[in-house]
């Protein structure tokens, strides 16, 4: 038994020592036995850090409001309109002679049909259907979800406001598909 452990052990020790090496990528730079030395092409020098040439900014007083902050009305509407800064209206101020000249780079106005015009030509760019595409997909795919009867729907709430019940009471109206018709043999 001794003498089948000990031959049994050594091809056992050898696979696993080669299992070990194949589970690693790189098994010499996992235990640290290559030198790694820096690429001198990504080595950097930063420019030094140098001082304002101008020393005539005042000293904030105590208690006294912050430029660069806004009122929450200010804050709302550049939330809601955040072309204001650029446009010069609202808080932002009259534009600087930079945004003058980025706007007047940026070439003419869109005219004022624009979004007219791409819907046009988007509808323009829809690729036909080639004889494959209509022989595997020949029927039209259901639209999901129900649809409301509009007219009812709205009867049915006016009725629930002037009996001073809930809009949840009653039944939705819904428009009931038709049956699909099976046509030539039912299969179609």
């Amino acid at each position: 038994m001794r003498r089948f452990f000990t031959k049994a052990a050594l091809p056992l020790v050898a696979g696993l020592s080669l299992g070990l090496a194949g589970c690693s990528g790189d098994l010499e730079r996992t235990f640290g036995l290559t030198r790694d030395a820096p690429d001198e092409f990504t080595v950097t020098t930063r420019a030094p850090l140098s001082m304002p040439p101008d020393y005539t900014l005042t000293p904030p007083r105590p208690g006294a409001t912050r430029p660069q902050e806004l009122s929450p009305t200010q804050q709302a509407e550049a939330a809601l309109v955040p072309d204001t800064a650029i446009a010069g209206g609202g808080t932002a101020g009259p534009e600087s002679a930079g945004q003058q000249a980025l706007v007047g780079e940026a070439g003419p106005p869109a005219p004022a049909d624009i979004r007219d015009t791409v819907n046009a030509e988007q509808k323009l760019d829809v690729p036909q259907r080639g004889l494959t595409e209509r022989l595997m997909f020949w029927k039209a795919a259901p639209t999901p979800g129900t649809l409301l009867d509009p007219s009812a729907e709205s009867q049915r709430l006016r009725e629930n406001a002037a009996l001073g019940q809930s809009p949840t009471v009653g039944q939705t109206p819904i428009i009931q598909d038709k049956k699909p018709s099976h046509g030539w043999l039912g299969i179609f």
